[in-house]
């Protein structure tokens, strides 16, 4: 069967960078990927801890960071575009209007349901939620993020620069950063001594 007989989702799966992509931005890269279709892919970075915590983010934007458990959590380097923009992955949020009923829509004014997976916000309101000390429950902050171009990925893919496995949060959420991409390979029975730079050249 051809490769590209059928096209493929991944949506709610990570990219796993291999050892040979030295892309600087996406070396032992790990990336949750948001959205995947015929017209290309946008996914978050997600190991790729920045110099600056939650604490010092929402004082750049004029508010107190009301989650003691998110004041010393970093700030990631989500991609390379828009790299002054904000995103927040987290977990899905019940809608609830002010009268404590449940909401059809979503909570926050801009945040993309991915399908079988998380929410990304992009709106402020998800941070003014998190200042009064609510908001989601887990949360990893980005700035920037990674995209393809249409085809672009499975490109990559097919020269071998990318591995694919459907997510984990719990690799999101729960494991150290340090330990994510190796964590991310174990996902599919690897270790990274398996994996040679010189795969795809014989």
């Amino acid at each position: 069967m051809a490769a590209d007989s059928a096209p493929i989702n991944l949506t709610n799966h990570f990219l796993i960078a291999m050892p040979r992509l030295e892309d600087e931005q996406f070396s032992r890269s790990v990336v949750y990927l948001c959205d995947h279709s015929e017209r290309g892919a946008l996914g978050l970075i997600i190991n790729r801890p920045s110099d600056i915590n939650l604490k010092s983010l929402f004082q750049k934007v004029d508010l107190n960071l009301g989650r003691g458990d998110l004041v010393d959590a970093p700030v990631f380097h989500g991609g390379p575009v828009q790299t002054e923009r904000g995103f927040v992955l987290h977990e899905a949020v019940k809608g609830q209007s002010s009268e404590g009923q449940e909401a059809s829509d979503a909570v926050y004014a801009s945040t993309m349901t991915i399908p079988g997976g998380l929410e990304m916000t992009t709106s402020r309101d998800v941070l003014e939620a998190l200042s009064h000390g609510g908001g989601p429950q887990r949360v990893i902050v980005t700035l920037g993020y990674a995209s393809w171009g249409g085809g672009q990925l499975e490109s990559e893919i097919a020269e071998n620069a990318w591995l694919t496995v459907s997510a984990d949060k719990r690799l999101i959420f729960d494991t150290p950063v340090a330990d994510r991409w190796d964590q991310a390979l174990a996902l599919l029975g690897l270790q990274s001594w398996m994996l040679s730079p010189d795969v795809g050249h014989s």
